[in-house]
């Protein structure tokens, strides 16, 4: 029996979405258990990131062209500086 392997770090994706929809968001993933997990970067520009656990970013880019049909969804490339 091969030991269990452990994850490698969780991929980053940045996006840009109608601040009045984050919780909307939030609410959709924790719906895909272990898939992503959304934190607000800045809550006034709308800006969050998604920790997405390994092997699942084609599941979660999947979810958020789903979610470009519900609401404004822009992924960000560059992000200055993430607060702590």
């Amino acid at each position: 029996m091969s030991p269990i392997e452990q994850p490698s770090e969780c991929t980053k994706k940045y996006f840009r979405i109608d601040r009045h929809q984050i919780h909307f968001l939030k609410f959709i993933l924790e719906g895909y258990d272990g898939v992503a997990v959304l934190r607000t970067v800045d809550p006034r520009e709308g800006l969050v990131v998604l920790h997405v656990s390994p092997g699942c970013e084609r599941e979660v880019e999947n979810i958020m062209a789903d979610m470009k049909r519900e609401m404004r969804v822009e992924a960000v490339t560059s992000v200055e500086q993430e607060a702590p």
